[in-house]
């Protein structure tokens, strides 16, 4: 196996396992045998037990893997789903069991939990017996609706990589940047972030913090003053990212517990809001759902594949709904580049300049897909417009031109590859550059600069009308006339990282904010196709270190 310094690649293909009463498996990473250890009726908690398994984890004198997990529960059979509060918080807190070399973290506000290595290995993970803790009084449940909620409760888990706490630089010294992070109007150095303190940018002509505009309607204007406040998260203090972007299989896992109002305003298969509007293929996308029935389920084709015709809106209520936040700009490049790493001009996600772009006649197989396929050009770690389907999901109807879309995450890992083939950041997340844009959180407008970095708490606005939405008031597009409205909005939001239809190579490279801040809009209004930029924009989200 090749390694780069500080850098042991991730060859795992899954992110998301979900489960009812039975086991579950979504590629390499797996939560079975889930079931009642102990119901203590006195403490008013029940233990559960589970086994964990996922492959090629790692633990190094860099960073590690981990696996945030989280229970949801219903007290009327599955027709309605809630989040289910941890009994403590801590490192391993008592009553909680995990195999010698392991930890669980829960985080004070006892979302989930994330469950890691301790020792410095690389390797399979298989744990048995993982003991956890749920405090249903917390959850205000009696102990016959607890008992109850037994039956059907589900058990998730999404593959994450810790960024670990350290300065870093935003930007690039390359003129050419397009409207990169600079220290000045004639100053093409990169910001160095060394705190997680209040950054006020300048006018100046260099040695400072420059902001330049990237042209959206309402963006502050180059040379602009303004505080960034201590309390937006700038990438210094350590967070967990997800390993890749959001997969269909988690989407309809997702979809399927809500509300069937809630259905109604997630539904990416509708023609609202730029929605698919087919429950065919289309850009490879295979989520389907029947509306006319609003009890019926959501099914994918293609479990592993980004799902592709989201919204900010339906990624933060994701986000919410999973106990996770969006994440910031800075953090992007953080997550790239690493601790105190000089920015390489022009640089990918890979940290090169240089690019292998995936074709078509490179795919395996490229006629009848299996949601398996393959990349034969070990050197290839980018997907773009250049890779064009006349057959399998790329062809839609009989249609023989065939259409573009995202491939399979983790598709460029594979045992012969390094961080540069495979195209990994540093800290091993996959597709950073390339395959969706990125939704993030822009310094650029003041509703993106007020976002606090609060986690999700599991559960979606009910107000009529609104349902399915996310709640935490510091999230950019927060409903500005009534917050119990939810994130209705898109205010303070941005794409970075481009996607597999940008024809511009610059929108692939880390430094480029070309679409850094997102047009103004009117309260309720976002697209999951973005036709006017022409982006077709994915999720990744974050949770910071407890």
């Amino acid at each position: 196996m090749k390694k780069n310094i500080k850098f042991f690649l991730i060859f795992t293909f899954g992110i998301i396992a979900f489960l009812g009463t039975k086991d579950a498996v979504a590629n390499n990473l797996s939560i079975s045998n889930f079931s009642v250890y102990e119901m203590n009726t006195a403490s008013n908690n029940i233990t559960f037990t589970c086994d964990v398994n996922w492959d090629n984890s790692w633990r190094n004198t860099t960073n590690y893997d981990a696996i945030w997990i989280f229970l949801k529960y219903s007290t009327d059979a599955g027709v309605t789903w809630s989040h289910a509060s941890m009994s403590a918080n801590g490192v391993t807190p008592p009553g909680f069991n995990v195999p010698t070399n392991f930890e669980i973290i829960v985080p004070s506000d006892e979302k989930g939990f994330f469950l890691q290595r301790t020792d410095l290995s690389l390797g399979n993970v298989a744990t048995q017996s993982v003991r956890f803790i749920w405090d249903y009084a917390q959850d205000g449940l009696s102990d016959a609706a607890a008992m109850a909620a037994n039956t059907v409760n589900k058990i998730f888990g999404i593959e994450m990589v810790h960024v670990p706490q350290g300065a870093f630089y935003a930007g690039d010294d390359n003129s050419s940047s397009e409207y990169k992070f600079q220290q000045g109007s004639a100053d093409n150095d990169p910001w160095y972030i060394s705190s997680e303190t209040s950054i006020t940018t300048t006018n100046s002509a260099g040695d400072g913090f420059y902001y330049q505009n990237s042209g959206a309607t309402g963006e502050d204007a180059s040379g602009t003053v303004f505080l960034i406040p201590t309390s937006f998260p700038k990438g210094y203090q350590s967070f967990y990212q997800m390993k890749y972007e959001l997969t269909e299989d988690q989407w309809v896992s997702f979809f399927n517990t809500l509300s069937p109002a809630a259905k109604a305003n997630r539904d990416i298969t509708s023609s609202t809001e730029g929605g698919k509007n087919s429950d065919g293929i289309v850009k490879r996308n295979t989520v389907s759902w029947d509306s006319s029935n609003m009890s019926s389920k959501a099914t994918t084709l293609r479990s592993d594949r980004p799902v592709s015709f989201i919204s900010w809106l339906d990624l933060l209520a994701y986000a919410d709904w999973a106990g996770l936040r969006p994440m910031t700009e800075l953090e992007f490049e953080k997550s790239v580049r690493g601790i105190d790493v000089f920015p390489v001009a022009d640089e990918y996600a890979w940290g090169k300049a240089s690019y292998n772009d995936a074709l078509a006649g490179e795919i395996y197989p490229d006629s009848d897909e299996g949601g398996s396929e393959q990349v034969f050009d070990g050197a290839s770690n980018l997907n773009r417009n250049s890779l064009g389907w006349s057959s399998g999901d790329g062809r839609v109807g009989g249609n023989a031109q065939g259409q573009a879309g995202p491939l399979r995450v983790g598709i460029f890992a594979e045992s012969s590859t390094n961080r540069s083939t495979s195209g990994a950041s540093y800290y091993g997340s996959m597709e950073l550059s390339g395959n969706l844009h990125e939704m993030v959180v822009t310094i650029g407008r003041q509703g993106g600069r007020q976002f606090l970095g609060t986690h999700g708490d599991g559960e979606l606005t009910t107000l009529s009308g609104y349902e399915g939405h996310a709640t935490n008031i510091d999230w950019p597009g927060i409903n500005t006339v009534d917050s119990a409205r939810g994130v209705t909005g898109t205010i303070g939001s941005g794409y970075r990282g481009g996607d597999f239809q940008s024809s511009n190579i610059r929108h692939f490279q880390i430094s480029t904010r070309t679409y850094a801040a997102k047009d103004s809009d009117s309260e309720g209004y976002s697209q999951r196709y973005d036709a006017t930029l022409g982006i077709y924009q994915g999720g990744r989200l974050v949770r910071t270190s407890p």
